[in-house]
């Protein structure tokens, strides 16, 4: 470790600063971590009777701040991360339901301000490692851009042109390095993205697979020698790679880790397999964990840990969930496990007592796991039961470097530091949902309004139209009814009123706006 590094501090120290304030008041490192279909009940220090062993997301709580009451704007993948990186909710884009295939067009616009170019502003490295799944431009063979997928199942890429240049993609919104994939795993391609790039070009071909419970994934190109099962790991080496690298440098860094896991397919690597009690599905998550020890372990190695914030949150809640057996995937197909026999055969619950499962309106839907770190200002060992969105990182690292926001992005979002530091219990006055199939939530306080009857999601029925005389959606009262169990709609016709009028003022404005007017609940 270099004495360079130390010579800001001493000098700091003999002119009569405090080096603890000195590096308080330093921009700070920011790592975000991103599972993918992690639930709230996954790690340990979240339901302590979790069957999968998380020593790595247990120490961040311990450290740092562990939120109870955190959200996802969307229980899918690709609207929570345009929203997580622009603080807009995605449905004001085009993508008003469902998500990016892996050849899906840029959803971010070219003028967005994302939290990639609000930190470039203050003068960070910025770098993402991971699955994107927001889109880029690919063309196909004729020198054409790809549209949107529309209604047809995931493409399987036979007919795209691997070299051409991609654009639209991290590097076109912020990040001066780019590894990853370009979306999930269970979609093509199957390939290594490096910047505009992709790393070895597809010569191969990745056949469906018939258990789509444990191996999901449509046929496509793939490269040489990829094998799903290497690359949570990889991602991990990259993203220590980065940080290692990063360890002398003078300014602050920006990390972007998206993982791929544990996201269907349930991939753990061989040495992970065995160490957890829930089977291959908590193995993966096992894993998952240790790839975040290893990024902690890089910053502790670097000496950056001090002034590092950490965030680790998932994109939305569990897939594997015994109340929802019934699931449908993408093609409308019944999986030849139930995903709810097979986790239930374990006595796990990826998303603990919440009702409902990824892509839902209900709880287990978006109700996710959520810790903060940064020893520079925030008290480790503390719980906090204020009400979050991924929506609000933005506005929240937008404060912390003292940016201010462009456009139209972080027009949802509201900064959650003074909760950090202790200055206040909550900073979010509401908060809103939204599920695979486009249907509305909204939260305030301890009720909850749900534009709609059924999940919404995966979970059946998803879809139900009400008969005369029935209630047209759904309220809860989470304070007395945490598991979504008796609708109160027909008796809280006011509260109904009231919440229903909030969501039109925030459909039709923005988060923030809405916040200001006078408004029930």
């Amino acid at each position: 470790m270099s004495l360079f590094r130390f010579l800001p501090v001493l000098l700091l120290t003999a002119l009569g600063f405090s080096p603890g304030k000195a590096l308080a008041d330093a921009l700070p490192h920011v790592v975000i971590i991103l599972a993918d279909d992690m639930g709230w009940g996954d790690p340990q220090c979240y339901q302590a009777d979790s069957k999968i062993p998380t020593p790595n997301l247990d120490r961040l709580a311990a450290e740092g701040m562990r939120f109870t009451d955190a959200h996802t704007p969307s229980s899918v993948c690709t609207p929570t991360r345009y929203t997580l990186l622009t603080g807009r909710y995605c449905w004001r884009t085009s993508l008003e339901k469902g998500v990016l295939d892996g050849f899906g067009p840029p959803l971010i616009g070219e003028n967005e301000d994302t939290l990639a170019t609000l930190l470039k502003r203050a003068g960070y490295r910025t770098a993402c490692v991971g699955k994107w799944h927001l889109g880029m431009r690919w063309h196909d063979k004729d020198g054409k851009p790809l549209g949107e997928r529309g209604d047809q199942r995931f493409r399987s890429g036979e007919k795209v042109d691997f070299e051409h240049d991609l654009t639209g993609g991290p590097n076109d919104v912020g990040f001066d390095t780019y590894f990853g994939i370009s979306a999930s795993l269970d979609m093509s391609p199957y390939a290594y993205l490096r910047d505009r790039r992709v790393e070895t070009l597809p010569t191969a071909w990745h056949e469906e697979v018939e258990d789509r419970t444990f191996l999901a994934g449509v046929s496509g190109v793939k490269s040489p020698g990829f094998d799903v099962h290497d690359v949570l790991g990889r991602f991990g080496d990259e993203a220590v790679g980065i940080i290692e690298s990063h360890a002398d440098r003078g300014e602050p860094l920006f990390l972007y880790l998206p993982l791929n896991s544990p996201h269907l397919p349930v991939a753990p690597a061989g040495d992970a397999r065995g160490r957890s009690q829930a089977g291959e599905y908590g193995d993966f998550t096992w894993e998952t964990d240790r790839e975040v020890g290893r990024v902690l372990d890089a910053l502790d190695a670097a000496g950056m840990s001090e002034n590092t914030l950490v965030l680790f949150t998932s994109d939305n809640g569990g897939l594997w969930h015994w109340w929802d057996f019934h699931a449908d995937d993408d093609g409308g197909k019944i999986p030849l496990t139930p995903r709810g026999e097979y986790v239930k055969q374990f006595g796990h619950q990826s998303n603990a007592d919440w009702r409902g499962t990824k892509a839902d309106i209900y709880e287990g839907g978006h109700r996710v796991p959520f810790l903060v770190r940064w020893p520079a200002r925030v008290k480790g060992g503390r719980v906090s039961d204020a009400l979050v969105e991924l929506t609000d990182l933005y506005a929240t690292v937008a404060e912390i470097v003292g940016e201010e926001s462009r456009g139209t992005s972080g027009m949802d979002s509201f900064s959650f530091l003074p909760v950090l530091t202790g200055e206040a219990e909550s900073a979010r006055p509401f908060s809103v949902h939204h599920s695979l199939r486009g249907m509305f939530a909204l939260r305030k306080g301890d009720w909850k309004y749900i534009e709609g009857r059924a999940s919404g999601g995966f979970t059946r029925p998803n879809i139900l139209k009400p008969k005369s005389g029935e209630p047209e959606g759904q309220l809860y009262d989470l304070g007395m009814d945490a598991q979504e169990t008796t609708n109160r709609w027909a008796e809280e016709a006011d509260r109904v009123e009231r919440m229903s009028a909030l969501l039109k003022r925030v459909r039709a404005t923005s988060a923030r706006e809405a916040a200001d007017l006078p408004s029930g609940g």
